[in-house]
């Protein structure tokens, strides 16, 4: 492969191309989160440095973001989750605060190129460019990947699973650990996700014939429906890391 990293603001010509690569990564749920649809495009526009494509010969095969966020250096402070890292990077942003900690915010690989190590790639990208701007953290509320499978433990307990080698069962965990990363919490109300019942029922392609909680394909945690209210309401919790510079 002939790789090479760019600022996705440079390639507008491939907006298209990244699109349909990496939507299908993420479940249709995760696109309705109402603080990424009201926060997301000020982050293109505020942190274009850190929205990256790698390109194999000028094809897009993997890409990534994130947020320079102010940070005191304790575990408490961090951010909730993802929404949390967001609001806090562009609220800070625009009050003029300046940045100490850095954060990943996604990080997705084109099919074509599964397990040639681009993850890694792109998240070293990120980690190099929140270096060099002088960014003395650098964290991800990550989504593991198989903890859709067992959505009714907890984060906390589910993060303490471990192979015989001592890393996590789950490989998105790994791949942090492998770059040597360390888990430092929880964020319990990563991305609050609501709508109606007819709503859900099209992001998860799934029936909700009475009100409860209810395992939805590639949900992290259960998913509450009330349909007296019409009403259904998800609560995603993430996974802090934190890798070092």
């Amino acid at each position: 492969m002939a790789l090479g990293c760019v600022t996705a603001s440079t390639r507008a010509d491939l907006d298209e191309e990244a699109s349909a690569a990496f939507r299908e990564r993420w479940p249709e749920f995760i696109f309705h989160d109402p603080i990424s649809r009201a926060y997301v495009d000020r982050a293109e526009q505020y942190f274009p440095e850190y929205q990256i494509l790698v390109l194999d010969d000028g094809r897009v095969a993997a890409g990534g973001w994130g947020v320079p966020f102010a940070y005191d250096g304790r575990t408490d402070d961090l951010p909730d989750g993802y929404d949390g890292a967001l609001v806090r990077a562009i609220d800070g942003h625009e009050a003029g605060t300046p940045p100490t900690a850095f954060s990943f915010m996604a990080a997705a690989v084109h099919r074509d190129y599964d397990k040639r190590g681009l993850a890694e790639e792109v998240l070293r990208h990120l980690t190099n460019r929140a270096r060099d701007a002088g960014l003395t953290a650098v964290f991800a509320p990550i989504r593991p990947t198989w903890k859709s499978r067992y959505p009714t433990v907890p984060m906390a307990r589910y993060a303490t699973w471990q192979r015989t080698d001592g890393l996590s069962i789950d490989p998105w965990i790994r791949t942090h650990q492998r770059m040597g990363a360390r888990i430092v919490g929880t964020a319990p109300r990563s991305m609050v996700i609501t709508g109606t019942v007819a709503e859900w029922e099209t992001w998860a392609d799934l029936p909700f014939p009475e009100s409860g909680d209810y395992v939805v394909p590639e949900a992290l945690n259960l998913v509450r429906v009330d349909r007296e209210n019409d009403s259904v309401v998800y609560e995603e919790e993430n996974l802090w890391v934190e890798h070092h510079l």
